[in-house]
C-alpha cells in the first residue's frame, strides 16, 4: 500500500522530507486555499535546482565544544541526499528556503569557494589549523560530480600543505583518492565516513539519496589501505530506531580499516522537529509513540536541547546506555586509541599562482 500522508497526499519517494516548514525569517508565505479560484498557480516540478550562489568568505570558526572541529568550510548550501534528521535543514532558512523539502531541491553553490579558500589560507594571521570540510552539508552530495568544487578545494589544500578533515557518506569520495593519497604523504588528511545504519530498507527512508552502507564500508577499506587515517560517525543514533546497529556499525567500519570513531544522539531542532515527526508518522506509525518519547527521554522531555556538553550526548536511561555501548564496542575494536593528529607545520604559501580552472 503507498504511503499517505494524513491529508491524502502520496508519499515523494526518493525525498526525505515530505513537507516544506514555514521560514521563521519570512513574514509572509504562499498557500493553496482554493485552488479552482486560481487562474495561474505556478506548481513545482519536484526537480532539483541548482542556485549559483556568492558568500563573502568560505571558513568558518566553528564556537560550539561539542564537535571536534575548530574551522569549517561548505562549498554547497542545501543536501540532495534528503537525510530526514539533518541538523543542516534550518540553516537554509538564513538563505530565504524551507528547512523541508527546499533544502533537498534548492542547492546554492558557491562557485567562488575555491577563490575564497585561497585567499583565506593566504591571510597573514592564518595559522594552519586543520579545517574540516563538510562541517555543515556534504561536499561529496551528488552535483559534485558537475561542480567539482570539493576535488579544487583538495588542490588547494595539498598545493597550501594545508591539513584537512573530512565527512562524508557519499563513495564519490574515491574519485579523489589521488589527491588524497598525495595529502597523506605531507600527513594532510583524514576522512570520516557517516553510517547511521546497515539496513538498506531504513538507509533508504532516512537517507533516500544517499549511498549504501556497503559502498561506504568499501571507502573505508579503500581509503585505509591508502595509509589514509580513517573513522566512523555513528550519528545520528535514534532510540527505537537504529541505535542497536552501533555495535555492529563500530564493528564493521574497524574490521575494513577504521582507526577512530565518534556518534550523536538526535536532536530534532527548529523547523526538523515538524519535518522529522511527520516523517516518522507516515513510515513508521507502529513505532511512532515509542520512538517520539524515547527521543525526548534523551533532552529531558523535550525533543531538542541546545545546551552545549549535552545536547550531542544527550542524558536520561537512554542516553546514558548508548554512551556504555559506544565506549565499550570502541574498546572491543580497538577504535580510539590514539587520537588523528595532523600537521601544519609543513604549510607554506605557493611561489607560484596556483591555477584553479
Amino acid at each position: 500500500m503507498e504511503n499517505r500522508g494524513i491529508n491524502g497526499e502520496e508519499y515523494l519517494n526518493g525525498r526525505g522530507a515530505q513537507l516544506n516548514t514555514a521560514n521563521k525569517f519570512l513574514k509572509n508565505s504562499l498557500s493553496k486555499e482554493n485552488i479552482e479560484g486560481i487562474d495561474d498557480w505556478e506548481v513545482d516540478n519536484g526537480k532539483t535546482t541548482f542556485i549559483e550562489g556568492k558568500s563573502k568568505s568560505i571558513v568558518n570558526k566553528v564556537e560550539s565544544p561539542d564537535v571536534n572541529m575548530l574551522y569549517s568550510l561548505n562549498p554547497y548550501q542545501g543536501c540532495e541526499h534528503g537525510c530526514i534528521y539533518c541538523y543542516a535543514r534550518n540553516s537554509h532558512e538564513y538563505w530565504g528556503f524551507s528547512a523541508g523539502l527546499d533544502f533537498e531541491r534548492k542547492i546554492i553553490v558557491k562557485q567562488d569557494a575555491p577563490k575564497l579558500f585561497k585567499e583565506f589560507l593566504e591571510k597573514k594571521s592564518w595559522q594552519a589549523q586543520p579545517i574540516t570540510i563538510s562541517g555543515n552539508t556534504d561536499c561529496y552530495q551528488p552535483c559534485e560530480r558537475k561542480y567539482k568544487l570539493t576535488r579544487q578545494l583538495l588542490e588547494i589544500a595539498l598545493a597550501y600543505r594545508q591539513p584537512i578533515f573530512m565527512i562524508t557518506k557519499n563513495a564519490l569520495i574515491l574519485r579523489d583518492l589521488d589527491i588524497l593519497q598525495e595529502m597523506t604523504k605531507y600527513n594532510l588528511i583524514s576522512v570520516f565516513v557517516s553510517i547511521t545504519s546497515l539496513q538498506e530498507s531504513l538507509r533508504q527512508k532516512l537517507e533516500p539519496r544517499t549511498t549504501t552502507a556497503k559502498q561506504r564500508l568499501k571507502v573505508i577499506e579503500q581509503l585505509s589501505k591508502s595509509n589514509i587515517p580513517m573513522g566512523v560517525m555513528c550519528a545520528p543514533m535514534i532510540p527505537g530506531l537504529n541505535n542497536h546497529e552501533m555495535p555492529a556499525i563500530l564493528k564493521a567500519s574497524a574490521d575494513q580499516g577504521a582507526v577512530a570513531a565518534g556518534y550523536t544522539v538526535v536532536r530534532l531542532n527548529g523547523a526538523i522537529s515538524q519535518i522529522f515527526k511527520d516523517w516518522l508518522s507516515r513510515n513508521f506509525p507502529d513505532r511512532f509513540d515509542k520512538v517520539w518519547h524515547m527521543i525526548q527521554d534523551c533532552h529531558n522531555g523535550n525533543v531538542n536541547d541546545s545546551r552545549f556538553g549535552t545536547r550531542m550526548r544527550g542524558e536520561g536511561n537512554y542516553a546514558q546506555l548508548m554512551s556504555k555501548t559506544f565506549k565499550l564496542h570502541c574498546k572491543l575494536n580497538n577504535l580510539n586509541i590514539n587520537s588523528i593528529q595532523l600537521n601544519g607545520h609543513l604549510f607554506k604559501i605557493p611561489q607560484q599562482q596556483l591555477s584553479l580552472f
